[in-house]
This record gives C-alpha cells, structure tokens and sequence, in this order.
C-alpha cells in the first residue's frame, strides 16, 4: 500500500520542483537572495515549494473544487510553515525570505516581483465579508514582522519597513513605518534595483537627532551668556 503510494507522490515532487525551475519565482529567489549561490540551495528554499504548490492549489480552488484545496494548503503549510489561502492571487516572480510565519489570506492580491520577509501577515481586520485582505501592487517590499491588514491598496514601488502595521493605502513610490505605519519618504527609482529593505528612514532617530542638535545650540548659547 505504501509503495503504492510513493510513485505518484514522489512524480508529483518531481514535477513541482521541475515546475519551480522553470517560472520565474525560481528566478525572483536567485535574482533576491545573495545567500541563493545554485540551483541545488534554492531547490531548500520552502517558500520555493510554498508558492508552487499553491498556484497549483489555486486553479483548483477556482474550479470550485470542495476541500482538496484546503486541504492541500494546510499540508504545505504544515510543511513549510508558510500559510497561503488557496483563494489569494499571487503575480509573478514572488518571493518569500526565509518564509517561517508568513500568512496570506484569501482575498488578498499580489502584483509581480514583490518580496515578503518571515512573520508577513496579509490579513483581515475582523469578521468582514467579501474583498478583506489588502491588494499589494507590484515592485513592493514588505519587511519582516510587517502586517498589512484589512480592504487597503499598498501600491507600486513601495517599501513597508519591518514590523509596520498597515491599516491605510499607501500610495505608489512610497515608504512607511510604523505603528500605524505612516509615509516617511519617496522612491525616486525603482526599488529592486537595490533591494535594501534596511535602507528606510526612522522618523523617531531623525526627531532625537534634532532634539540633540538643539540642546547642543543651547548649551553654546548658554556658555556664550555665562561668559
């Protein structure tokens, strides 16, 4: 019985890895990642397997197909540690970094060439019906611990800093931090060419910085009185 059932499943291992070389996530890892040096280290990656699988688990949910998807979505994220509902759509050349935590919901929309980091949430706010996960454009980076919640549009070329919480739309070429997350700058270019999430500006660090540039022309001022 056992055997019986390994061939089918180590043919289907077989076509999702060969299906995972050849789009183009298998490339948005290679071209993302500097620690992905070959082909053998990103066939590691789960989050590789995560997104296969689910776009296949995705034509099978919009053919209406009752439990199988669920199903599967929960073996791969039991497998994976990445949990994405058969229902989100997912654009092209999507990549997840390292991948532990991430959670996608079910009417969530990706654009192409986005990049998650561990512990993302793509959610809801509540017990909302209908479109209640956000809608990510494409060209967008979203920093580890980061949520984005509820019916929100973040747009194209935007960087979301680590654990920000979203909870508005963000317009295209933007950054934002925070808790709530608010706009601290804007993408000149497009942000894939140097993909350094680290790169965003820190509103508090930026107001102490000023806070200790005043008390510095205090002090001199005072010294110049007491002279």
């Amino acid at each position: 019985m056992l055997s019986s059932l390994l061939f089918p499943l180590l043919l289907i291992w077989l076509v999702i890895i060969v299906m995972a070389i050849i789009n183009k996530d298998f490339q948005a890892i290679k071209s993302g990642d500097p620690a992905a040096k070959n082909i053998l280290e990103i066939l590691t990656y789960p989050s590789l397997y995560a997104i296969s699988f689910h776009r296949i688990i995705h034509i099978l949910w919009k053919l209406n197909i009752p439990l199988l998807p669920r199903l599967l979505s929960q073996i791969v994220r039991f497998l994976t540690f990445i949990e994405i509902h058969p229902g989100a759509q997912i654009g092209k050349s999507f990549f997840i970094d390292h991948g532990d935590g991430v959670v996608i919901g079910e009417t969530t929309v990706i654009g192409d060439h986005v990049i998650l980091y561990h512990q993302v949430t793509l959610g809801g706010t509540g017990k909302e019906k209908g479109k209640r996960h956000p809608t990510i454009g494409s060209n967008v980076i979203i920093g580890a611990g980061a949520k984005v919640l509820g019916n929100i549009k973040v747009g194209n070329n935007c960087k979301v800093g680590a654990a920000s919480v979203v909870i508005s739309d963000v317009p295209d070429n933007s950054t934002v931090v925070g808790n709530p997350a608010r706009l601290v700058g804007r993408n000149e270019r497009d942000i894939m060419d140097e993909l350094n999430i680290g790169n965003i500006p820190d509103p508090i660090i930026d107001k102490f910085k000023c806070l200790d540039k005043q008390i510095a022309d205090l002090r001199k001022e005072l010294k110049e009185i007491k002279k």
